[in-house]
């Protein structure tokens, strides 16, 4: 059964991310989600990675943050214009100044792109630089520990969230200049 969303007199088809695709794109727009089919095809990454790759969730990863958090996408492009959202990831505020990141997920069929979960995180530490963030933090599984750390991230302590291995990770901020246009985002091209 396919998922749309309603979006005036149009529906948009939800059910792209999880066809395998005919081609690998070249240029992906990483941007916050501002329109409803953004945030219900990053909801349904964050489905099938936590919950049918991983099994950390049953059924839905869905929780309070999810209220108080911004969705930032990074989305296929197709002609130059975007077409399917494939990676993922949430911020929030914790308290003044102290900014989490959290359910970064890339779809499978695009995690050979290379740049995308690095891209989402940029994006993510860089917007909330703009808004006045002093720290930011994520509890990172441990398997992509190393991953943060090529990025500028500083291994704060170990600890087990939801019965995994996990490190409480902190940005080096200076790494990550304020970010003004999060709505509008950046154009990345990965290897073709």
């Amino acid at each position: 059964m396919l998922e749309t969303v309603a979006l005036n007199d149009t529906s948009v088809d939800c059910s792209a991310y999880s066809e395998i695709p005919k081609y690998q794109p070249v240029e992906y727009l990483v941007k916050w989600a501002t329109l409803p089919w953004e945030v219900e095809q990053a909801m349904q990454i964050r489905r099938d990675v936590f919950c049918e790759e991983q099994g950390i969730f049953d059924g839905n990863d869905r929780d309070e943050i999810d209220d108080k958090a911004q969705i930032i996408v990074a989305i296929s492009c197709e002609a130059g214009h975007p077409d399917t959202v494939v990676g993922t990831v949430r911020i929030h505020q914790e308290e003044t100044g102290v900014w989490f990141g959290s359910r970064l997920a890339v779809h499978q069929h695009y995690r050979s792109q290379g740049k995308l979960g690095a891209s989402l995180i940029k994006l993510a530490v860089s917007s909330a630089n703009w808004l006045g963030c002093r720290t930011f933090l994520a509890h990172v599984q441990s398997q992509n520990v190393l991953f943060f750390r090529r990025l500028h991230w500083d291994i704060l302590q170990e600890e087990t969230l939801l019965n995994r291995s996990h490190h409480l990770m902190q940005a080096r901020l200076e790494k990550y200049p304020p970010f003004q246009t999060p709505i509008d985002g950046f154009v990345i091209q990965t290897r073709s």
